[in-house]
């Protein structure tokens, strides 16, 4: 079956997004973005709020690549044909490549890709999407990379509401200034 992941940056103090509603503190340097990139093609589709999908039609716009170096051009080749399901209430429609709406709700979208052929990844990017994803018991894996900076509050990374959730640590990762850890949902 199918795993579904939750990868994304985080503050020290646990946030994903600032109280100030940025994250231009979760930029990569060039080892991290290559590591990124790697985890990029085990993916066989991601799952995107609103916020996370606007957001990354930059890696879409031909104007941008123009700038791109060798490594994001090829982040951008395979953001290009990774197949992308986006959940909205606000959106109608999706532009971009390999983009659709979710027409169901998270649960039944996971069950339905995971019951799909392929041993890839389904992976939920964006903390509020993968919050109810975890909610509902759907993450098996997380992938966090801890950022060197505090920021005082904002969107949480881990917002369980009092959800107990044990965890198995599978690999730790020390880059420049970044600490990536990556768990898996213990289920016994």
């Amino acid at each position: 079956m199918r795993r579904v992941t939750y990868s994304l940056g985080q503050s020290l103090d646990g946030f994903t997004i600032g109280p100030d509603g940025r994250f231009d503190w979760n930029a990569p340097d060039e080892e991290l973005f290559t590591f990124t990139t790697e985890e990029v093609r085990e993916v066989d589709v991601h799952l995107m709020g609103r916020r996370l999908y606007e957001a990354m039609l930059y890696w879409e716009q031909p104007e941008n690549a123009d700038s791109f170096g060798p490594l994001e051009q090829e982040f951008a080749r395979l953001w290009l044909a990774l197949p992308k399901l986006v959940f909205s209430r606000t959106l109608t429609s999706v532009e971009g490549s390999n983009a659709q709406l979710a027409t169901a709700g998270l649960a039944e979208e996971i069950e339905r890709l995971r019951a799909e052929p392929g041993d890839g990844v389904i992976a939920i990017g964006g903390a509020t999407l993968a919050t109810e994803a975890a909610r509902l018991g759907l993450v098996d894996e997380y992938r966090m990379r801890i950022q060197p900076v505090l920021v005082g509050g904002g969107l949480p990374y881990f917002p369980l509401d009092e959800q107990r959730v044990d965890l198995e640590l599978l690999e730790t990762r020390v880059f420049s200034q970044v600490v990536h850890l990556r768990y898996r949902v213990r289920r016994d």
